[in-house]
């Protein structure tokens, strides 16, 4: 394998690719070389590069700042992974990853995105512009907002997302804004302030701001607010922790959970459409192009699984959890939380099909085709630039697009929730 890996690399080399120290570079056997351009592209002492649909495109830098390991992951232009462990991932124009970092399956950064020093990604999405800081353990979540460089959604250093519950369930996907109004690169940007955390699955608007050291529960639908944390409290026993039982597997709310759940699967399908439907536009010519969308639509696709496959081990959990309630709650029992769990079980298949059918729901088209035939306007007048297209459409046709994609969304929902008609009660 060595003389193999050898011969990879002096092939590199000779076809232009920068590689100040061949002898301390691997390249594993199933790695297709024509699938690395050779136009700037500088793979740093210590790089280790494995996986048959790995693509680096021109001006791709891996390594400056420690050993970069790269297995399967779609790397686009100019994009910089500086340090780390890199796995089925897909990086867009100027993405920036910092030393240190995990970025396993399923992870999506859109153009400029980026990631400071050890951070940890899985099944997670970060639209243009999105800044994260050093110290971040981030997965399963999706995040928008902002317009640029200058004013762009961000996550505070030493952040956790909490994605693993006590119940040992990963049903937790947070969308922090979302996809309809955030592909318009057009919304006020989020800020999650260091030292805190999310605890999923919650929604959280644009405009709002969560305070530094802030562990929060909840969704945030308002916007535009300041979120501080707890006020102060007047009980005696103010300063002390409080402590209750715990049951594992008796989930008190599943209203809550099922319901984000459903959301975020709605908006992983609205930004395939929107991938397939628009972003396809800007890959056309060019063969690595092509690639770099095909390997994008594959993690989008692994997304919308990992998210059926997590809320079918909840939904499978709840027979087991609705005896565990009878037992412990007895007298105070809550007839409708007890009739919620029993549906969302007895209804399970209805609501895999009704996802899978939806699945290539391409939206209301009176909306969707003369959205699509604008960009392709403004494509042939601005170039294949993906952000400076999307910031040359007035209000009038971003508000269009939002309401193609939205239509996707509110169907998906809709469609579950008709299977679950005590999720729907008040």
């Amino acid at each position: 394998m060595r003389s193999e890996c050898n011969d990879k690399v002096e092939r590199l080399v000779h076809k232009g690719v920068a590689i100040p120290n061949p002898r301390s570079v691997l390249i594993g056997d199933d790695v297709e070389l024509d699938r690395i351009a050779d136009d700037g592209v500088v793979i740093y002492p210590g790089c280790k590069i494995f996986g048959e649909k790995t693509l680096i495109m021109s001006g791709a830098r891996l390594g400056y700042e420690g050993p970069v390991t790269v297995e399967d992951c779609q790397i686009g232009p100019d994009v910089e992974l500086n340090g780390g462990f890199f796995r089925r991932s897909a990086f867009l124009e100027k993405a920036n990853v910092g030393y240190g970092a995990q970025i396993r399956d399923g992870c999506i950064l859109e153009e400029e995105a980026n990631a400071a020093h050890t951070v940890g990604f899985k099944q997670t999405i970060l639209f243009p512009f999105v800044t994260v800081g050093s110290l971040i353990n981030f997965c399963d979540c999706l995040m928008a907002g902002g317009t640029s460089r200058k004013n762009h959604s961000e996550v505070g250093s030493s952040y956790i997302h909490f994605n693993y519950t006590p119940n040992q369930d990963k049903a937790t996907p947070s969308l922090i804004g979302d996809v309809p109004r955030g592909v318009m690169l057009n919304q006020p940007p989020i800020f999650l302030g260091g030292q805190g955390g999310l605890v999923g699955p919650v929604r959280v608007e644009y405009g709002t701001v969560i305070a530094a050291g802030v562990v929060y529960r909840k969704d945030a639908l308002d916007g535009g607010k300041l979120i501080l944390g707890y006020g102060p409290s007047v009980r005696e026993d103010q300063g002390r922790h409080f402590v209750t039982n715990f049951y594992s597997g008796l989930y008190f709310h599943i209203k809550c959970q099922t319901i984000n759940n459903i959301n975020y699967i709605a908006n992983l399908m609205a930004l395939r459409q929107w991938y397939i439907g628009v972003r396809s536009q800007f890959f056309g010519g060019d063969p690595m192009g092509q690639m770099l969308y095909e390997g994008i639509l594959d993690k989008l696709e692994m997304a919308i699984k990992e998210r059926i496959e997590r809320f079918r081990a909840l939904v499978q959990k709840m027979p087991e959890s609705a005896e565990k309630y009878r037992k412990i709650v007895k007298e105070r029992d809550n007839e409708r939380l007890l009739r919620q769990k029993q549906e969302l079980f007895d209804r399970w298949q209805d609501v895999e099909a009704a996802l899978a059918k939806s699945r290539e729901d391409g939206g209301d088209s009176s909306h969707r085709e003369p959205f699509l035939e604008q960009v392709n306007r403004l494509i042939k007048e601005k170039g294949c630039d993906y952000v400076a297209v999307i910031h040359g459409l007035d209000k009038s046709w971003s508000a269009r697009g939002t309401k193609w994609l939205q239509g996707i969304v509110d169907a998906v929902n809709e469609k579950v929730l008709e299977l679950l008609p005590s999720f729907k009660r008040e």
